[in-house]
């Protein structure tokens, strides 16, 4: 299942790091949360994300009211990605 979603970057700092997240729509999530899925840890779902050139396998993690996306350092330096930009990703969920 390929997904397009625009994202403002946020950022969670309730661990010792700061992780930084790009959050799906609520109502494409909870299309998602319908569908059959492995349960696997956490609500998660594996995924290839893209955003600009980077392209990378991860999970997206469902919060309570969407699913996340987790951008790891190494992509946010790539695209030059700060908290409250807005990035534009591409999702292939290998899962479903």
């Amino acid at each position: 299942m390929q997904i397009e979603f625009e994202s403002a970057v946020t950022r969670w700092e309730k661990r010792v790091d700061d992780w930084f997240f790009a959050t799906m729509p609520e109502e494409i999530s909870l299309e998602i949360r319908e569908l059959p899925a492995p349960q696997r840890g956490f609500g998660s779902l594996r995924v290839r994300a893209r955003i600009g050139a980077s392209l990378w396998s991860t999970s997206i993690f469902f919060d309570g009211a969407a699913f996340v996306l987790p951008l790891k350092k190494a992509i946010r330096d790539a695209q030059g990605i700060t908290e409250g930009d807005v990035v534009l990703v591409d999702l292939d969920i290998i899962d479903l």
